[in-house]
C-alpha cells in the first residue's frame, strides 16, 4: 500500500509538474478584430478574434444555458467536475463504433482545456484537464462556470463567446436570441468551424434540431415548443455569396493604412443589393448562353465615375471554388477596348471627331491588321472609326497622335499600369491590363477628364472613434474639351457601332474589345447617372470562346447590370 501510494504520488507529480498557474482565470489573449460591412450595413467579412459584451447569466434568456447543458453536459449541476457515467457512456459508444464518436468531457473539463491547455490529444493533457476541472469546481460556483464558458467558448468564424456569435450570425445580442437561435449557438462547440451558419447553414440548422431534441429529452422545453421552433428556423440569406473577392481586395495592406492594435470597423463602398444583382446576372449568363459559347469565367466591376468608389465587384464565377480575383489580378489583352486611349492621344494633337482617316488596307513591315467584316469606304470620320472599331483606321490614328509611346503615355496618365508594346500593335490592345484599372481609366471619359483611383473603404472607426481614410483625390488629366469629344465618340459606339447590344435608356457610352481567336471579350461603359461598368468574359487557360465578341455577351451583361437601376 505504501509503495502504491508513493507510486501514485510520483505519477501525479509527473502529470502536475508543468501545470499552468491557476491563481485565477487568465485574461483572454486575442488578435485585434476587423469587421467589414457594406454601405448598407450588411456583414461582408471579419478578421481576427471577435468578442462581444461580457454577459451575465441573469441577463440571458434561460433557454440559452439550458440548451448548452442539454446537449453538452446534462449532469452539469450535479457532478463535481468529472462525470464517470458520461465517460463510461462515451467509452462504450466509441468501442461499439470502432472510432471516437462521443466525448465524455464535462463542461468544466472543456472550460479547463480552453482556459489553460492546448488542444493536443494526449493522456497527459487529459489528466491535467481533469485536475484543472476539479480545481475550477472548487474555486467557482456552477453559475460562474457557466458564465465563464459562455463568454469564452469559440463558436466559429472568429467569434468567441455567445454575444459575439449572436451578433455575427443573427445580428442581435445574446440577450435577445430566440429559442432556435440559442439552440444553434449551443450546438456549435462540437465543431465550431464546420457547423457555424456562415460555413454551412444546412449543417447549422441540422445541429440546432438535435439540440432542440436534447432539450425536450431533458424537459427544458416541450415537444410542441420544439416543433414550433423548427418551423421558425430560418437563416437569412447573406447579402452576397461572392463578395469575398471585394473583401479580400478591401482588406489588403490594412496594417499600413490603419496602424495599431485596436479593433476596427470598416464601412465599405460596396452596395450589397447591387453586388447580389451583379453576381446573379453573371452566373445566369455563364450558365446559359456563356456555357453554350465556351465561356468559363467572367468578371465585373462597377464604380462611381466621380470618385472611384467601387460599388460592386465580381472576381469570377464562384469565390468558394477559386479565390483568384480576375477583376484585380488577371492581366489580359483588352483588344479594341484600348482604342479610346489611342484616339485621345490624337485629339490632344489637335484632331477632332469629325476629321477623316483612311480605312483602306494597311501593311507595316510585313504586318497587316485585319478589319473583320468591315468593307473599306476610303475615308471615314474618327468618330465612325472608333464606333465601328476599324483596325486599319485605328493604326493610322495612332501615328497621327504621336505613335505608340504617346498612346502608352495617355493610358498611364489615366491609370493603366504596366508595359505596353512599342509598335503599332498597341492600337489594337495587345498590351495587358486588369479589368479594375481599365474600368477606372474610363471614368475620365465619363466625368469630364478627372483621373480617379478605385477605393473600397468609405469610413473607419476604432473603439467608436472615427479614423481618417487616406485616398487620392480625383485630379485633372484630360482637358475638358477633349474629354467631351471622347464622350461623344463613345456614345456613338453604343448608338450606332459595335456596342449596340449595350444600348438602353440608362447607357451613355462605352467600348467593345475582342482579342485574337476570341480569347477575351470586353465591354466597358458608363451611364448617364455617373457609374462606370467593366465586363470581361473568357477562360482562365486562354482557351478560345465560340465567336464571343465584346459586342455580344459582354455588352448584353453590361446592359442587364445597368438596367438594375444604375
Amino acid at each position: 500500500m505504501i509503495f502504491g501510494l508513493l507510486g501514485l504520488c510520483l505519477v501525479l507529480l509527473w502529470f502536475c509538474w508543468d501545470l499552468p498557474r491557476v491563481d485565477g482565470i487568465p485574461a483572454a489573449s486575442r488578435r485585434p478584430s476587423v469587421t467589414l460591412v457594406s454601405a448598407d450595413g450588411a456583414m461582408l467579412a471579419t478578421q481576427g478574434d471577435l468578442y462581444g459584451e461580457t454577459v451575465r447569466l441573469r441577463d440571458l434568456p434561460p433557454y440559452l444555458p439550458a440548451a448548452l447543458i442539454a446537449v453538452e453536459d446534462r449532469r452539469f449541476r450535479s457532478h463535481w467536475g468529472l462525470d464517470p457515467f458520461g465517460m463510461a457512456r462515451a467509452a462504450l459508444a466509441n468501442w461499439r463504433a470502432g472510432e471516437v464518436v462521443q466525448g465524455g468531457s464535462t463542461l468544466t473539463q472543456q472550460l479547463a482545456k480552453n482556459l489553460f491547455l492546448s488542444t493536443e490529444r494526449t493522456t497527459r493533457r487529459k489528466v491535467q484537464e481533469a485536475l484543472l476541472a476539479l480545481w475550477l469546481e472548487r474555486r467557482f460556483s456552477k453559475n460562474q462556470l457557466l458564465e465563464i464558458y459562455l463568454n469564452r467558448v469559440y463558436l466559429g468564424a472568429g467569434a468567441f463567446g455567445v454575444d459575439a456569435a449572436a451578433r455575427l450570425f443573427f445580428g442581435v445580442p445574446a440577450k435577445r436570441v430566440t429559442l432556435w437561435q440559442a439552440a444553434m449557438l449551443a450546438g456549435l462547440p462540437k465543431a465550431p468551424s464546420r457547423l457555424n451558419p456562415r460555413a454551412s447553414p444546412d449543417l447549422a440548422v441540422s445541429r440546432a434540431s438535435e439540440v432542440l431534441e436534447a432539450m425536450v429529452a431533458t424537459g427544458a422545453i416541450t415537444r410542441t415548443q420544439m416543433e414550433g421552433e423548427l418551423g421558425r428556423m430560418h437563416l437569412p440569406q447573406p447579402a452576397s455569396r461572392q463578395a469575398g473577392w471585394f473583401a479580400d481586395w478591401a482588406l489588403e495592406d490594412l496594417a499600413e493604412t490603419f496602424p495599431g492594435n485596436a479593433d476596427l470597423l470598416l464601412r465599405a463602398t460596396l452596395n450589397a443589393r447591387l453586388q447580389a444583382g451583379v453576381e446573379a446576372r453573371l452566373e445566369a449568363l455563364l450558365a446559359g448562353p456563356g456555357a453554350r459559347a465556351g465561356v468559363g469565367q467572367g468578371a465585373v466591376v462597377v464604380l462611381e465615375a466621380a470618385t472611384g468608389a467601387v460599388r460592386a465587384m465580381a472576381g469570377g464565377r464562384d469565390f468558394h471554388a477559386s479565390q483568384f480575383n480576375r477583376a484585380t489580378s488577371a492581366r489580359r489583352q483588352p483588344g479594341s477596348a484600348f482604342k479610346p486611349f489611342v484616339f485621345l492621344a490624337a485629339l490632344e494633337k489637335g484632331l477632332r471627331p469629325e476629321d477623316e482617316v483612311s480605312d483602306a488596307p494597311l501593311t507595316l513591315g510585313g504586318w497587316s491588321p485585319g478589319n473583320g467584316a468591315w468593307r473599306p469606304r476610303g475615308e471615314i470620320s474618327l468618330e465612325e472609326a472608333l464606333a465601328q472599331s476599324v483596325n486599319t483606321a485605328a493604326v493610322r490614328v495612332l501615328f497621327r497622335g504621336g505613335g505608340p509611346r504617346a498612346a502608352a503615355d495617355v493610358a498611364r496618365r489615366l491609370g493603366l499600369d504596366g508595359r505596353f508594346p512599342k509598335d503599332a500593335s498597341i492600337a489594337l490592345g495587345t498590351g495587358e491590363v486588369t479589368l479594375l484599372d481599365l474600368t477606372a481609366a474610363y471614368a475620365a471619359f465619363a466625368n469630364g477628364g478627372m483621373r480617379v483611383t478605385p477605393f473600397s473603404i468609405a469610413g473607419a472607426s476604432a473603439t467608436g472613434a472615427s479614423l481618417p481614410v487616406p485616398r487620392p483625390a480625383p485630379r485633372r488629366v484630360v482637358a475638358p474639351e477633349d474629354a467631351a469629344a471622347m464622350r461623344r465618340m463613345l456614345e456613338a459606339v453604343v448608338r450606332s457601332g459595335t456596342g449596340r447590344a449595350a444600348a438602353s435608356a440608362r447607357v451613355a457610352g462605352g467600348k467593345t474589345g475582342t482579342t485574337q481567336d476570341f480569347r477575351d471579350a470586353w465591354f466597358v461603359g458608363f451611364t448617364g447617372a455617373g457609374h462606370v461598368v467593366g465586363v470581361w468574359l473568357g477562360n482562365d487557360d486562354g482557351r478560345p470562346m465560340d465567336s464571343v465578341t465584346g459586342g455580344s455577351l459582354p455588352a448584353r451583361l453590361f446592359r442587364e447590370i445597368v438596367e438594375m437601376g444604375l
